[in-house]
């Protein structure tokens, strides 16, 4: 497992006052970091250096971060936590929407940046070896067990819950989840997802009456919750 001084956290903010408090207090967490002041810098360094986790501001010149977190999300999954003073509700979903794994507003406490930035690492680091309530992941098998039954899933299913649940609480939109079951980037309605989902939730009621695991988030995608 990783120590905060192996990761390296890319801050894209073209404030420099922002962008140095970020710094100072995420180098007092023993992270390492890299300032971007400019949106078109963004992506080379990206596909260059592979950061840790991104600090992605809305507001950039050269290209705006919603545009980016697109772009990244074409290639990559590094955690990105979207910065911004545009509170209205349609752009939180719209970042989320483009991959974003969380969002923090402004003005914010730098302590609180490197809270998020600490739970979003602690969410993706664990992505691999996913450990849910009552809930088993056989990725040797292609089994998923609710409250020791077995799911009957078609492959295709497997990888959709095994999606969503790798990151309790993102919204993945359908074009995202097509994209990650379909590596060949066939042509495919996006309502095949609807589908896929529809049947999977059927089965995860069979074996689990009282269990609502994936949710709809309306004209974004959908998302996996476990409820208390």
């Amino acid at each position: 497992m990783m120590n905060n001084k192996e990761h390296k956290i890319l801050i894209v903010e073209d404030e420099p006052r922002l962008a140095t408090l970020l710094e100072d207090y995420l180098h007092q967490s023993g992270y390492s970091t890299e300032c971007i002041d400019n949106g078109l810098q963004v992506i080379p360094s990206v596909r260059q250096q592979a950061p840790s986790l991104i600090l992605l501001d809305i507001m950039l010149p050269g290209k705006d971060g919603l545009s980016i977190c697109r772009e990244i999300r074409s290639f990559s999954d590094v955690p990105i936590i979207i910065m911004t003073a545009k509170i209205e509700e349609i752009d939180r979903l719209l970042g989320l929407e483009l991959g974003a794994d969380d969002y923090i507003c402004k003005p914010y406490s730098p302590r609180e940046v490197v809270a998020r930035v600490k739970s979003v690492l602690r969410r993706s680091n664990g992505s691999k070896n996913i450990s849910l309530k009552n809930i088993e992941i056989d990725d040797d098998r292609y089994k998923i067990f609710i409250q020791g039954k077995e799911l009957d899933l078609t492959a295709v299913e497997f990888q959709l819950f095994k999606i969503l649940a790798s990151l309790p609480g993102r919204i993945f939109s359908r074009e995202q989840l097509m994209n990650k079951i379909y590596r060949d980037y066939r042509i495919v309605n996006d309502r095949t997802i609807d589908s896929h989902i529809k049947k999977l939730r059927k089965k995860i009621v069979h074996v689990s009456p009282d269990q609502k695991l994936i949710h709809s988030v309306y004209g974004v995608g959908y998302k996996f919750e476990q409820k208390e």
